[in-house]
């Protein structure tokens, strides 16, 4: 059965794609564009999933909403390939930064993004908060200095996870100087088939 992604313009639903792709799984995609004024879903995914948000997927007579749990549910039905790795270790920073992604790295850069478009106010704010963020990016990359893929030595959905924040980062605030193992990280991933062809997909990607 054909899964459907309702896929948003330049949204965290790229990661679905791009992990459909690297599982061999058959989808279809329903593209939905952002409000120009406020840069908000449109109404109609409203019509989809309450919450009126981008990811959802619908699998048969099934609907998934949230990134971790749509990415979490697409292993499970391909048999667990590029799930938890069998070591304990692995697999607990698998299961972290499978949650760190969206609970811990995301809340930061938005308010980054929020602040960036306040005139004056905005920029003194951002002045003050960039601190905390880059607790966050140190974190990252003393992380993936220490390993080739966040769970470990082998590519699992923890990293199409972390792809988002990573490339949002380097869009919004310019982390790379300094920091060449995200670097490597992000060119790495921008390297793989699945994701280019998850691109062609999903159509234009400002943070590719």
């Amino acid at each position: 059965m054909t899964i459907i992604v309702h896929h948003l313009e330049n949204s965290r639903s790229q990661r679905v794609l791009w992990l459909l792709e690297e599982l061999g799984l058959p989808y279809e995609v329903k593209r939905y564009e952002r409000n120009k004024a406020t840069m908000l879903a449109p109404p109609e995914l409203k019509k989809v999933h309450p919450l009126g948000k981008s990811p959802v997927i619908e699998d048969g007579g099934t609907v998934v909403a949230e990134t971790g749990a749509i990415l979490q549910y697409l292993v499970d039905k391909a048999d667990g390939k590029l799930g938890a790795p069998a070591n304990r270790e692995d697999a607990l920073r698998y299961r972290h930064f499978l949650h760190y992604a969206e609970g811990s790295l995301m809340p930061p850069l938005l308010v980054m993004l929020v602040l960036a478009r306040v005139p004056f106010f905005g920029k003194l704010g951002l002045k003050k908060f960039r601190p905390m963020a880059e607790v966050h990016f140190d974190y990252v990359e003393g992380e993936l200095a220490q390993r080739p893929w966040f769970a470990g030595d082998t590519f699992t959905a923890a990293d199409v996870m972390m792809s988002f924040p990573m490339e949002a980062a380097v869009k919004r605030a310019g982390i790379l100087e300094g920091r060449p193992h995200i670097a490597a990280f992000l060119k790495k991933i921008h390297a793989r088939p699945a994701y280019q062809r998850a691109l062609k997909a999903g159509g234009p990607y400002a943070y590719a």
